[in-house]
């Protein structure tokens, strides 16, 4: 046992692995019905993304309570749709959370949303790279993906994030994702891409 040992999931005595077993999941939706991962920019002007989709869906809890036992532990959560947030809200940061979420809840969408006025539309990959050379002389230019540090055109990276979720192995094949543009000053959230696999469109 370490330091911290007593606040690991898999140290408590009521825990049981067996929530995630493929044949039989339960995973952790029976605490909290996580079912959509929003992925959007860390601005705080564009904090209102996540309400703003689960608007548009429908059938979202957004931003939800938490669910007390009777010694007022919070053991569970009503929020339905989880938010990612990185710069430029670029789906390639996002990799890891979407499927890490999976395999604690088993996502069904996945949804990327870039706004209006993001800071990454005032640079260039090769202008970002270029200055992150001179002003720390270190080279990062193999560290990304030159197409995901930079917005130089809103509806192709909107499209290439949402073809980037489906071409990774991170993202399980039956996920449904979605682009959007969100534009800060009205609050209007615009389909720009869609993904639905056949299988997915045939439940719906």
């Amino acid at each position: 046992m370490t330091k911290y040992s007593e606040f690991e999931f898999r140290t408590q005595p009521w825990f049981d692995q067996s929530w995630f077993d493929q044949a039989n999941f339960q995973g952790f939706s029976q605490f909290i019905p996580m079912k959509t991962i929003v992925i959007h920019c860390i601005d705080p002007r564009a904090s209102e993304i996540p309400k703003a989709v689960a608007d548009h869906f429908g059938d979202e809890v957004y931003p939800g309570e938490n669910i007390l036992d009777e010694a007022g532990n919070r053991v569970g959560h009503t929020q339905t749709l989880f938010a990612v947030s990185n710069a430029g809200g670029r789906a390639l940061a996002a990799l890891q959370s979407v499927a890490t979420m999976d395999y604690l809840f088993k996502v069904q969408k996945v949804v990327v949303v870039h706004h209006s006025f993001c800071g990454a539309t005032a640079f260039t990959p090769e202008l970002l790279i270029g200055d992150f050379h001179e002003h720390h002389h270190a080279d990062i230019s193999t560290l990304f993906d030159h197409d995901s540090l930079a917005i130089t055109d809103f509806e192709k990276s909107i499209r290439h994030d949402v073809e980037m979720l489906r071409a990774s192995p991170a993202v399980p094949k039956n996920v449904k994702l979605y682009g959007f543009f969100y534009e800060i000053n009205s609050g209007a959230l615009t389909e720009v891409a869609r993904d639905i696999p056949a299988s997915a469109a045939a439940l719906a």
